[in-house]
């Protein structure tokens, strides 16, 4: 039992429960139904089933999260990710029951890459030969597998990788060799511990050839003992911000050998005996991984900016600060404290990232579909889609979780000192999301790709304008519809003359387009006529990058709540209630106005927008977040439909008891489980009563 014992007291009127009561009254739409917009009923009832299985297996115990050391957190989650296997494989759960049942747990653990990177790779990469030796025992879990790509010397150039994949013709082997200390693998999820196979990234070189970085899977742990092969050393590379409980891992080989069915061959492959070298029939083929976590990794971001808002917005519906003297607050006859979220700094900071979270669900699952369609696509030899994807998927990635990672400790920081608390649930969100910015390529170098891509679209658009031979109805391709648009009036001038008129969708996305239009020409001209090298231009380039991948979240936004979006084959949409649409468009009309009028200067730059517009859109902010927004912000984040058990957070609980959760917390702390703390007689007491006398102590003296 805990030393510590809070004295049984209700909190002050009016409680949590009653403010969040009347929040929820005020809804003009029906939570329910939205929830059921974004997920599904399938998804929610599964969600419910789950929450009954998950919640009373020990092994997905949350209650002690917050008080664990690496060492025991790391334990912990080998024991959750070896129960969520056992139960899945119990219940029949397919990938995307496993996925959910992993979210709702929320912790990372060893067998995460696993499934994210090493399984995805064999599938997409991998011979019918290779799926049999490797991918269906993957699938039992007999084989444990990482993703070894990133080393200590070489994150996000690919390219420069040094590990060494050297075909031996003699023994029909390929021969993987560390050549110098930047070539260790470093960064690797599940390496560390778990895995005793890995997809290694290593350059392939055959006949003295080098051949650039290739796939193998090759074991590096026995399949009897687990311990190292020969030829192989691994190990954990210690603790880090967040993610601790991942193994992330580091390895070198010392000329170790494995066989020729090691390399990946689906697309390229090498002779056995001659070390010919097969090269794939389209370069990019490999990238199908890569487009699907970064496409992922957008309802990823989502989902992050949903949990932070949810547990910002409810607490500031809870948390009450100061009498507003202009407009007291009322609670039945009594004044009381205003709440925080009628603040309209509070609003200000929260209600643009509950807005970007629903940005995030339909762009996510545009992405996905886009994904799917050029897998199928290129299946049947049509290669069409992939530039586009790939580098809409790369800027998005960047996008995305940049705001995802902002926007969690925007939210941190708006829950004011308790925000500090990991009882919050905000500063391992934070920890544990923050990698995303970085893996899968860091988020400033990626957008490269994305620009290389928009510059060529420009070039080749200008070009096909000026032979004669062009029409504006040939055109199926979102991007070079925004540019043809641009090139067409590149003067073109914003006719909003009042605030009101900000909240029209054309308006919006004519500013964004014609903004991103006029980066990427500016570049080009940068480029190509004044002679400017690439790297003196790489502030630009990633500028014009979020400037086209904002037009996409935008776009996607409106077109979303219209219905117009293009649903996967065989996909019915839910249908958008009146109400709730009508919600949405306001929550549309911030995300849109709120990054204008955050950041203007490229909108100014551009000559779409005046001065006088951003003042406007000003006005038109506060107008729809204190008319509009603030009634429904309960109901926007309930939608979300995140349980108290996922959140796992004192200050975000679904029925207001935050200030009874925080102290019980507390009661849990390690050290409060003795009243006297264990150290005492050694570094406290020698100063404090050194004598050891009884009865004149300071306090007796008074």
């Amino acid at each position: 039992m805990s030393a510590l014992r809070f004295p049984d007291l209700p909190p002050s009127e009016p409680q949590g429960a009653d403010l969040l009561a009347q929040e929820r009254s005020r809804t003009t739409f029906s939570v329910h139904d939205l929830s059921n917009y974004i997920y599904g009923e399938e998804y929610l009832e599964r969600q419910e089933k789950f929450l009954g299985l998950i919640e009373n297996e020990p092994a997905f115990d949350k209650s002690n999260r917050y008080f664990l050391g690496r060492t025991e957190r790391f334990a912990g989650a080998l024991k959750k990710d070896y129960a969520l296997v056992k139960l899945a494989q119990q219940e029949k759960w397919n990938p995307e029951e496993f996925q959910q049942a992993d979210i709702l747990i929320d912790e990372p653990g060893p067998f995460g890459l696993h499934r994210g990177m090493f399984m995805p790779t064999l599938v997409s990469q991998g011979t019918d030969e290779q799926h049999e030796l490797f991918l269906k025992p993957a699938l039992r879990y007999e084989v444990i597998g990482c993703y070894a790509q990133t080393e200590i010397g070489h994150g996000s150039n690919v390219q420069g990788i040094e590990t060494t994949a050297t075909y031996i013709p003699e023994t029909n082997e390929f021969e993987l060799h560390t050549p110098y200390l930047t070539a260790c693998k470093w960064w690797i999820g599940g390496l560390g511990k778990a895995a005793n196979h890995a997809v290694v990234m290593a350059r392939l070189i055959s006949n003295g050839k080098d051949y650039g970085p290739h796939a193998l899977c090759v074991p590096i742990r026995s399949m009897e003992d687990h311990t190292l092969l020969p030829g192989v050393m691994a190990g954990d590379i210690g603790p880090k911000f967040g993610y601790n409980t991942t193994d992330n891992g580091c390895m070198w080989f010392d000329h170790y050998r494995v066989p020729h069915v090691s390399l990946l061959a689906k697309y390229s492959s090498v002779k056995p005996g001659s070390g010919e070298y097969i090269k794939p029939p389209n370069s990019k083929l490999s990238y199908g991984t890569m487009v699907l976590i970064r496409a992922s990794l957008v309802g990823y971001a989502r989902i992050g900016l949903a949990k932070a808002a949810t547990i910002a917005t409810r607490y500031s519906a809870i948390r009450r600060q100061f009498v507003d003297k202009d407009q007291p607050k009322k609670m039945g006859k009594e004044t009381i404290e205003t709440p925080v979220l009628d603040y309209s700094m509070q609003q200000y900071r929260l209600f643009p990232i509950i807005a970007a979270a629903y940005a995030c669900h339909f762009t996510s699952k545009e992405m996905m579909r886009l994904y799917y369609l050029n897998i199928k696509n290129m299946a049947a030899g049509n290669f069409s889609l992939l530039a586009d994807v790939h580098a809409s998927s790369s800027g998005l990635k960047s996008l995305t979780t940049t705001m995802a990672a902002a926007s969690i400790e925007e939210c941190r920081r708006a829950c004011g000192g308790h925000g500090f608390s990991s009882f919050s649930g905000l500063p391992l969100l934070l920890q544990d999301y923050a990698p995303n910015v970085t893996w899968e390529g860091d988020n400033y170098m990626i957008t490269q790709q994305t620009g290389r891509y928009l510059f060529k679209s420009f070039r080749d658009l200008v070009a096909k304008r000026a032979s004669g031979k062009f029409s504006a109805s040939q055109i199926t391709n979102p991007t070079l519809a925004y540019l043809n648009t641009y090139l067409d009036n590149p003067d073109l001038k914003c006719p909003a003359t009042t605030p009101a008129q900000f909240h029209n969708p054309e308006i919006q996305l004519a500013a964004y387009g014609h903004r991103a239009a006029h980066m990427i020409a500016e570049i080009v001209h940068g480029l190509d006529v004044e002679k400017r090298s690439w790297n003196s231009m790489l502030v630009e380039i990633y500028n014009a990058s979020v400037a086209h991948c904002q037009l996409i979240l935008v776009q996607n936004f409106i077109l979303g709540i219209r219905g117009d979006m293009p649903q996967p084959e065989g996909v019915t949409a839910t249908p958008l209630s009146p109400a709730a649409k009508e919600a949405l468009t306001d929550l549309s009309d911030l995300f849109a106005l709120h990054q204008i009028h955050k950041q203007p200067g490229e909108f100014l730059t551009s000559g779409y927008i005046e001065a006088k517009h951003v003042s406007m859109m000003g006005k038109a902010i506060m107008d729809v977040m204190d008319k509009k927004i603030r009634p429904n912000a309960v109901g926007f984040v309930d939608a979300f439909a995140f349980p108290d058990y996922y959140l796992n957070s004192a200050l975000g609980r679904f029925d207001g008891k935050v200030y009874e959760a925080y102290t019980e917390m507390a009661t849990r702390e390690p050290i409060n489980q003795t009243e006297v703390i264990e150290g005492y007689e050694q570094y406290i007491k020698p100063f404090t009563n050194p004598k050891g006398l009884k009865g004149k102590s300071i306090q007796a003296r008074l």
